[in-house]
């Protein structure tokens, strides 16, 4: 080990020292310490061997002998030990500028934060406000300092991808030579994380290098990486690549299908092409040298035969068989969500008041709005006592008459505590319309504990919905284990639907299982997991994941008019 690697190391050990609340001569002796061989300026390795370690200031015998252990094995052993009483990826929080371990020690103690992810959830929940230590300034500091960390990452939420689609949709617009544009790859497929945005652009053949100049001009490139006549691939300032692909207008609709689904499915594609005497690729469908002609997408699948597949079920995942079976669902839409259940108000950890919450909610053309704040065990979320709840709900009455074109519906996010109980009592539970039962805390409990206590929490009576099921953190916290079936069955069994939080953050549940809820008739909600207004817009984001998991307006909760969700529940307004 050479100098730097052994003040690193020391660097560390002061840091864990400081988390564990150790003495602070103790802490101070291994930063001294780190400095002091830092800039050594004589050979490591020959003080060492000659035991003349303890020589250079700032190094005592203890120290010294930590150091020549390092030297020596590449281990130490008091480093090693020290390091299992943490998680590795609690280091991470250290990059944030600003956190230092009086910090960090407090982020993990109170809110048990162990990853960045965790920690720009936490602060997009507005949960560092009353922190001791924190506030709104240094939340915000943190969440710049986060983005900067994922910059260079290679990974990204869906929710970055529209975003840069979105800015390059408003920047294509005054370029004329476009004839026209969409997003395709993973990102038009909905998937809930990509490595990066792909655009198709349909161009005159003697546009594409004005139309590639112009796109590699955008303010947001930080790198040209490629430009070729018919791709240019661009990095921009916030890390992620973006490919542009220049087609004509005859190419475009089979461009657009083939850079759209997975390699799975373009190839079962081509093989049903292929099995009526047609060539299938990018550029089109052919019989012979001849290339059929298609000016939409979908006339690329009436050309094979078969009903318009929606880009977010191009897996390779039945989506062909049923399209060829002419068993396709009718996909839930945006404008079919008519209601929302889980946002949060600053009773809670939420920015708003109910009022704006409301009018929100009615500016947006919506039935129905419900509260549910968090309940009074999340204590790092300003959970609601039962005092609150009261005063909460008086004013829910309040707002009811004034204004009488929405439904507003008396929620709670109630923890599931370990043993699968909701954290009121009876009394306070039934004075509810509704409640969304989650889990906040030990997300790592034993699989076979985890599904007695989702279980439990399903089994409740007064539970409506179980809110993101698994706590997974999507590039940040993996979902908790336990026994899917045996939880999806006690959700049918009990009628209770489980969400698919919008948040891009989450996404959970997960598209992959929403298929396997629908085929076992639970019910579903998508719900944005509002903490403040702009958070209704990441229903969007709940729909697609809906949408690429076959999910109909049917199966979800929140598509039924008002009238619909009061028989469908048995709801009488409380």
């Amino acid at each position: 080990m050479d100098k730097k690697d052994v003040a690193k190391i020391l660097e560390e050990m002061a840091l864990m020292l400081e988390l564990k609340g150790a003495n602070t001569f103790k802490i101070r002796a291994y930063q001294n310490g780190a400095r002091s061989i830092e800039t050594l300026e004589g050979n490591l390795r020959e003080l060492v061997d000659n035991k003349e370690l303890s020589k250079v200031p700032g190094i005592g015998k203890g120290l010294s002998e930590n150091i020549m252990e390092l030297v020596e094995t590449g281990e130490m052993a008091d480093y090693q030990e020290l390091k299992k009483a943490f998680p590795e990826t609690l280091f991470d929080l250290f990059k944030v500028p600003g956190l230092g371990p009086k910090k960090v020690k407090v982020l993990y103690e109170e809110l048990e934060i162990e990853t960045l992810g965790e920690l720009e959830y936490a602060c997009l929940e507005n949960r560092l406000m009353d922190l001791k230590g924190f506030g709104r300034t240094t939340q915000e500091k943190i969440l710049r300092g986060i983005e900067n960390l994922k910059k260079y990452r290679g990974k990204y939420l869906v929710s970055t991808g529209i975003m840069v689609l979105e800015e390059l949709r408003d920047y294509f617009m005054d370029e004329n030579k476009v004839l026209d544009f969409s997003e395709a790859g993973s990102l038009r497929r909905r998937k809930e994380v990509i490595k990066d945005v792909d655009i198709l652009a349909a161009v005159k053949k003697e546009d594409r290098e004005s139309v590639g100049d112009y796109f590699a001009a955008f303010e947001r490139v930080e790198e040209i990486i490629a430009k070729g006549e018919t791709k240019v691939s661009v990095r921009l300032d916030m890390g992620i690549n973006v490919d542009l692909r220049l087609v004509t207008e005859e190419e475009y609709p089979y461009a657009l299908h083939h850079f759209t689904g997975s390699k799975e499915h373009n190839t079962k594609m081509r093989q049903i092409a292929k099995k009526k005497g047609l060539k299938m690729n990018e550029y089109g469908i052919f019989k012979g040298e001849e290339r059929i002609p298609a000016k939409t997408e979908a006339d690329v699948f009436e050309i094979l035969e078969l009903p318009m597949i929606p880009p977010e079920l191009r897996e390779d995942q039945g989506e062909i068989e049923a399209a060829e079976e002419d068993k396709l669902p009718g996909l839930i839409k945006k404008e079919d969500v008519k209601g929302l259940f889980h946002i949060h108000s600053h009773y809670s950890d939420g920015v708003n008041s109910i009022e704006e919450i409301v009018q929100e909610a009615l500016d947006r053309g919506l039935q129905y709005v419900g509260i549910s704040d968090h309940s009074q065990t999340a204590y790092y979320a300003n959970g609601l006592k039962p005092e609150a709840v009261k005063k909460q709900h008086q004013e829910i009455e309040e707002l009811r008459e004034k204004y009488p074109k929405i439904k507003i519906l008396k929620g709670i996010e109630s923890d599931v505590l370990n043993d699968g109980s909701l954290d009121y009592e009876e009394e306070i539970l039934e004075t509810f319309d509704y409640i969304i039962a989650s889990l906040h805390s030990n997300l790592k409990m034993d699989r076979d504990l985890m599904t007695k206590r989702l279980v439990g929490a399903i089994k409740n009576p007064y539970t409506k919905i179980l809110g993101h099921m698994t706590g997974r953190l999507l590039l940040s916290r993996e979902g908790s284990d336990f026994d899917e079936q045996e939880v999806f069955k006690a959700l049918k069994e009990n009628n209770v639907a489980v969400e698919i939080n919008s948040n891009p953050h989450r996404l959970d549940l997960d598209w992959r299982k929403c298929k396997m809820a629908k085929n076992m008739g639970i019910s579903l909600t998508i719900d944005p997991d509002a903490h403040r207004l702009s958070g209704f817009n990441d229903v969007d984001y709940g729909v697609g994941i809906a949408r690429k998991g076959w999910i109909e307006k049917e199966d979800v909760i929140n598509g039924k008019d008002f009238s619909e969700l009061q028989k469908f529940w048995g709801l009488k307004l409380k």
